[in-house]
């Protein structure tokens, strides 16, 4: 019981640290695009996913910053996405949560209770919402 314990503690730093990473390398990314107007965008964002694990193959036709925003914040099947990182985090709190703080779980929980309200403001408002 106590290897299921720490197995689960190590997956959530993971996750959360994986959807922090992925946050900042979409910050920059999207830093990047604005600065540089004239960059081939689809060369860029095919780039962008084969470093974070996402087969840019998969995707039809051309890419953009909107196509590569969703595949790596909003998409929940995806592991590397940010959306997709922070629930893994929290299947793994629940699975943990008797060795959690309150104050951890409280924010997973409630970061992951938020995010269909926080996908409709981003789409609304902007990536930097999310």
């Amino acid at each position: 019981m106590l290897s299921r314990i720490a197995e689960s503690l190590f997956w959530i730093g993971r996750y959360v640290e994986r959807a922090d990473d992925t946050a900042r390398l979409l910050d920059a990314f999207v830093h990047r695009a604005l600065e540089d107007p004239w960059a081939d965008e689809d060369s860029a964002c095919r780039t962008l996913l084969a470093i974070l694990g996402v087969d840019p193959d998969k995707v039809d036709g051309p890419l953009d910053s909107i196509v590569a925003m969703r595949l790596l914040a909003f998409d929940d099947s995806n592991p590397t996405s940010i959306a997709g990182a922070l629930a893994h985090a929290r299947d793994n709190a629940r699975g943990a949560r008797e060795t959690l703080s309150s104050e951890l779980w409280e924010c997973l929980n409630v970061t992951w209770q938020k995010m269909p309200e926080q996908r409709r403001e981003a789409a609304r408002l902007g990536p930097y919402t999310f």
